[in-house]
């Protein structure tokens, strides 16, 4: 597959992205989107594994340089390996998915995507975070301690009376979600500077050395930006062989 060249002009302008390395890109929506809190944090699990196998890992997404500082210290991802935007010239340039538009402003397109329309695999999605899923890897220890809300706080092996060890339990992924969620909206300015964008998906390009797209993942929906959302880096596992 071909990498698009608008992706390819963007990263020969980031020191370390040139040719000669694998490197996985992550265009996300806004910084205060929950896809992009919630994609950094499963990266920060993976980037030694990913630096180890010389992969380079960078992440474009639409925000400030303020937001962006609160985004990393907040996720743990490293604050050289995001880049902002402003405006979403990138996504428009690679014909991402911009969400469902509507007259009268971007917040009635987003909620009614909350609901599902027009953003297929949402409402599932939203329901595995209650649920539990034994395919998904924990999310927390017993011995973390797990701040949901300012006022709610409790150790992670409250989660094995609900259901177990060894796999994602209920309430474990809405829990986690719930915290980036008050982050996000204590910060709401901060993350989100400007509301018009915040229905727009972004994607995943993971290239060869020769600029050669080994994988692309174009996301079309709230919280499905992986095609595994179980594992959301799955399709690395082969390089890991």
């Amino acid at each position: 597959m071909k990498t698009p060249k608008p992706l390819l002009n963007r990263i020969a302008q980031i020191k370390g992205m040139e040719t000669g390395r694998k490197r996985l890109i992550i265009v996300t929506g806004q910084l205060g989107d929950f896809d992009s809190l919630e994609y950094a944090q499963v990266l920060v699990r993976r980037l030694d594994q990913l630096q180890d196998r010389g992969i380079k890992v960078q992440m474009l997404a639409i925000g400030t340089n303020i937001g962006a500082n609160r985004f990393c210290d907040f996720t743990g991802f490293p604050r050289q390996q995001l880049e902002v935007s402003a405006i979403p010239t990138l996504h428009e340039d690679l014909e991402l998915e911009a969400g469902l538009k509507l007259p009268g402003g971007p917040w009635l397109g987003f909620l009614l995507m909350c609901a599902g329309i027009r953003s297929p695999g949402t409402l599932q999605e939203v329901l595995r975070g209650y649920t539990g899923d034994r395919s998904a890897p924990q999310i927390f220890t017993d011995d973390d301690l797990v701040q949901a809300l300012p006022f709610l706080t409790f150790r992670g092996n409250a989660f094995r009376c609900v259901g177990g060890d060894g796999f994602q339990r209920p309430f474990e992924l809405a829990t986690w979600r719930l915290r980036n969620m008050s982050e996000v909206l204590r910060h709401w300015r901060t993350y989100v500077p400007c509301d018009d964008y915040i229905t727009q998906r972004g994607a995943t390009y993971f290239l060869d050395v020769d600029d050669t797209l080994l994988y692309k993942y174009r996301n079309q929906s709230l919280l499905k930006y992986s095609e595994t959302m179980a594992t959301p880096l799955a399709f690395l596992d082969q390089y890991f062989l």
